[in-house]
């Protein structure tokens, strides 16, 4: 099934916007679970020093970045068809005021894992005085 024209648009913007090209490079999965966001993005193809993942205004970020200049270069080598991703690619999610301390990372097998603990924030009540 293909996906939405609307869907498939609003992807394009996306990338062009957080300056990726390749929309479908990072797949990732985000649920809640034992008072934390789990955020499990798989990276293939990519080393642990290639990923970075960044906490500011309430956003996680994660980049990864590879670049051809690290590829051995063959003068013989004439390809026929290249579809391994070679650039930068970065998604956002808005996780809230969290303590960037407590976010825990694991890398394995191509798939990074994230444990963002939910901030638990009482409500903020208060009387208004009626004039």
């Amino acid at each position: 099934m293909l996906p939405s024209r609307k869907y498939y648009l609003d992807s394009i913007f996306d990338n062009f916007m957080d300056g990726t090209d390749n929309f479908d490079v990072m797949k990732c999965d985000v649920y809640e679970k034992d008072g934390a966001y789990h955020i499990e993005a798989d990276i293939p193809g990519f080393k642990k020093d290639e990923i970075s993942v960044d906490c500011e205004d309430g956003y996680v970020t994660i980049s990864a970045e590879k670049n051809t200049e690290n590829e051995e270069k063959d003068e013989n080598k004439k390809y026929i068809k290249r579809e391994r991703f070679y650039g930068k690619t970065v998604r956002k999610f808005y996780v809230g005021d969290v303590d960037s301390e407590k976010i825990k990372a694991e890398f394995k097998d191509g798939m990074l894992e994230l444990v963002v603990p939910k901030e638990e924030k009482l409500p903020n009540k208060k009387t208004i005085e009626i004039k």
